[in-house]
């Protein structure tokens, strides 16, 4: 595979859940791709269907309807029997979770739990897996590797345990990682020493990350592109340099607004995008932020029915793409 060619590229996603209330369609038609050294972020307020699309790579819905195209290194991952993506989970592509300790074994020593993935891919022996599952710890920044594989769960920090899952994740030298929230529940200072590892970890590895966040100052830290996502659908996709400088969709302004500024008064109130994020059970035909969309508030209704009804998805300067009828892009007016 070339550097060029992507190593995830997902197209026209779909994910459904039966409910009692009828189908709930938490991804609707996504679609992006992941190249080797890149990081994607994937952002967006909770239910926007980031979780939903990760675990929808990773083969791990349960009763679930999955949709669309799924491609990893070129092999279609949709509707792949259990048996088979089994083989790949771990060692072509992994995740690292948001709640480690929930996601470690309290029963295991953290070296039998890493050493044991390694056993699994590798048919390796005992022994020699133990040996790479210190080698893992060492590579994440773990002091006395050798002492702390001994150790249970329950004796590290919680910045260690997320050490120990990226270890996990990549002892089998996967070409995919995906990283769902995982400094949400870490202090700030923690959360830059492992973001700064990932950071590390993926220029020596050359991996493709995705960063699945709602913090959007952790994209502007690692991302080199960031699809925006609202009611189930991707919203915005640009570089993360020009996302930032010039966002084209009402939805990601209203994000980015919600941040603190250094500048703001103590007394200051954050602010806020009003309304509620959609209802999934009966998802809008077109834009779903229409509802909330300050652009609109005051247009007439000619052009408040074309956004009810119709989501494009239109092309702006250097592949920067909004699903919006009055995008701000770079040089426009908002």
């Amino acid at each position: 595979m070339s550097a060029h060619e992507p190593v995830l590229s997902v197209r026209d996603l779909t994910v459904s859940f039966a409910t009692e209330r009828g189908p709930v369609r938490a991804v609707d038609g996504l679609g992006f791709d992941v190249r080797r050294g890149e990081t994607l972020g994937i952002v967006g307020e909770s239910g926007s269907g980031k979780s939903v699309t990760s675990l929808a790579v990773m083969g791990l819905h349960t009763g679930a309807s999955v949709t669309g195209s799924i491609t990893l290194g070129g092999r279609e991952l949709t509707g792949l029997a259990e048996r088979e993506l089994n083989r790949l989970r771990g060692r072509r592509m992994a995740m690292v979770f948001q709640d480690s300790l929930s996601s470690l074994h309290p029963y295991y020593t953290v070296g039998e739990q890493i050493a044991e993935h390694h056993r699994v891919h590798f048919g390796s022996g005992r022994k020699a897996a133990r040996e790479r599952a210190v080698e893992a710890l060492a590579e994440v920044g773990i002091p006395e590797p050798r002492r702390r594989a001994r150790e249970h769960p329950h004796r590290f920090s919680g910045g260690m345990r997320q050490r120990v899952m990226i270890a996990m994740a990549l002892v089998c030298e996967p070409e995919l990682l995906i990283a769902d929230e995982p400094t949400t529940a870490l202090d700030v200072t923690v959360q830059a020493q492992i973001l700064e590892l990932l950071a590390r970890l993926q220029q020596d590895r050359g991996l493709a990350v995705i960063m699945i966040t709602h913090d959007l100052g952790v994209v502007a830290r690692v991302a080199h592109e960031v699809l925006v996502m609202y009611g189930g659908r991707a919203v915005e996709r640009a570089d993360v340099d020009t996302l930032f400088a010039a966002p084209a969709h009402p939805y990601t302004r209203g994000l980015l607004d919600s941040l603190p500024r250094l500048d703001d008064r103590d007394d200051a109130p954050l602010r806020a995008i009003p309304g509620s994020p959609p209802s999934l059970l009966t998802p809008a035909p077109g834009c779903a932020f229409a509802p909330r969309c300050p652009r609109i508030a005051g247009a007439p209704a000619q052009e408040r029915s074309r956004c009810a009804a119709d989501l494009p998805l239109l092309d702006g300067p250097a592949g920067h793409r909004a699903a919006c009828h009055f995008p701000a892009y770079e040089g426009m007016a908002s």
